[in-house]
């Protein structure tokens, strides 16, 4: 299948062996109450998760039990809350958090009960620490926390990072990192191990659950040894920390009856075998933006001058230059086979790219051929030997049936339309749906569907 390098998403390969075990009728059909003696084996697998999960961030502790990783930020927000009661600091109640952050970031802290309060980010992308030293100090009896995301959502590893956590922790803030991003560090470094105190996993990014289709998702915390005695605990079930916060979800564990994949994953990958996909998720990003930056410049780049597992291709002077909007690549790109990268986040007018270690060389090429033709149709726009308004980005994505319709009013060809490049004379993926209108379909929550008459009557 085409690669779908949706930046922050992560979107890898679902190892069929990953999956099989989830249709086991030892795994599948056990209830989440079901008496303990019922269920020693899949206790010992999720022993032996939240261990090697532990292990590879470099904390004391985890829990399965939130269902997402907003849940799991808002699980990890609450602990730190039961910390700072514990300690008779309940009025701690700031939350720090850049601009830079994932939304579901304040909407947590918000959850939680806590204030939010804006860090800027400098051009580089990386926090203000400038900026974060002021806030700091002028909530000091007041920090709670700072959210933090490494690498953070602009592609790059934060500079400092080492030195933010210790200036919240001078304040008596504890530090959150979301874990959105672990996909840059399995391996290769411990967020337990530069000063966080809390930090949530995407099981289904990093450690391999589907998620395409929107879910189920599971977003364990891993917390330092101060904190583990609040892990979220269960009215039916013994589990959590001695001074368990409230379940965070319907069942114990969560989402257990996807646990035997991320289970399948690290067993047979290894610790080595999991620095290596590290290793090459790095490589591919830094590949794609330097074959990518001399068409589309890469917007931030850390201070060696590379990126961290995605990157943020700047597509704003194309609307100066040809009239177009990022919408425009994005549509085009469908034409071409794939998904487009994610769109206008976190900086408008952008997209956001990542190839993820499972996508081949020749995928990488192949991304990189499509993205390079399609810049040299901008260049025709720009150089007015392309309507600016009927062109081939500003009328993607071309269906089956508008190629092969017996009215053609483009003035440009079919061939260009549908077969910009050789290889997609052979390995064609259609687009199902032409130009929507994105505009009127967000402002416009109704279903379009024929009623079960309409339907019935044929």
């Amino acid at each position: 299948s085409p690669a779908a390098p949706l930046g922050s998403c992560t979107m890898k390969l679902n190892g069929a062996a990953e999956l099989l075990p989830v249709s086991w009728p030892a795994f599948s059909a056990m209830h989440p109450f079901a008496p303990a003696d019922q269920y020693s084996g899949y206790s010992r697998l999720i022993a032996d998760l939240e261990q090697w999960l532990a292990l590879l961030t470099g904390f004391a502790a985890v829990s399965l039990q939130p269902n997402a990783g907003s849940q799991g930020e808002y699980a990890g927000l609450l602990v730190i809350r039961a910390w700072h009661r514990s300690r008779g600091e309940g009025h701690r109640r700031v939350c720090l958090i850049p601009t830079s952050a994932h939304g579901t970031n304040p909407a947590s802290a918000v959850m939680a009960g806590m204030q939010v309060v804006a860090v800027q980010c400098d051009s580089n992308g990386n926090i203000d620490r400038q900026d974060l030293a002021a806030k700091a100090a002028e909530h000091s009896n007041q920090l709670a926390a700072l959210m933090v995301t490494y690498p953070s959502t602009h592609g790059v590893f934060e500079e400092g990072i080492t030195e933010i956590c210790s200036l919240v922790h001078g304040h008596g803030g504890q530090v959150y990192l979301d874990g959105a991003n672990l996909n840059a560090q399995v391996g290769v470094c411990k967020p337990g191990g530069f000063g966080a105190d809390v930090c949530h996993l995407n099981l289904h990014k990093t450690f391999c659950i589907p998620h395409g289709g929107g879910g189920p998702g599971v977003g364990p915390i891993a917390v330092a040894a101060h904190l583990a005695p609040y892990l979220p605990g269960h009215p039916l079930v013994s589990c959590g920390g001695s001074q368990a916060i409230g379940a965070v979800a319907a069942a114990p564990w969560g989402s257990a009856s996807i646990l035997p994949i991320s289970w399948m994953y690290v067993r047979m990958m290894g610790g080595a075998g999991l620095r290596q996909a590290t290793a090459v998720a790095l490589l591919a990003a830094n590949d794609l933006a330097e074959r990518l930056d001399p068409h589309y410049p890469v917007l931030y780049r850390g201070a060696n001058g590379r990126v961290a597992h995605e990157c943020i291709l700047d597509l704003r002077p194309l609307k100066n230059s040809a009239g177009l909007e990022v919408d425009d690549l994005a549509k085009r790109l469908m034409d071409y086979g794939f998904h487009a990268p994610t769109v206008s986040w976190p900086v408008a007018g952008t997209v956001m790219v990542e190839p993820t270690e499972s996508e081949s060389l020749k995928e990488l090429d192949r991304f990189v051929e499509a993205m390079v033709a399609i810049r040299a149709e901008v260049a025709a726009i720009e150089a007015g030997q392309s309507d600016p308004q009927n062109n081939p980005l500003k009328r993607a994505p071309h269906t089956q049936s508008a190629l092969t319709a017996d009215q053609w009013d483009r003035p440009y060809s079919r061939q260009q339309a549908a077969f910009p490049v050789a290889g997609l004379k052979t390995n064609k993926l259609w687009p199902a749906v032409a130009r929507i209108d994105n505009a009127y379909g967000d402002r416009n929550l109704v279903c379009s569907c024929p009623s079960v008459q309409e339907l019935e009557s044929g």
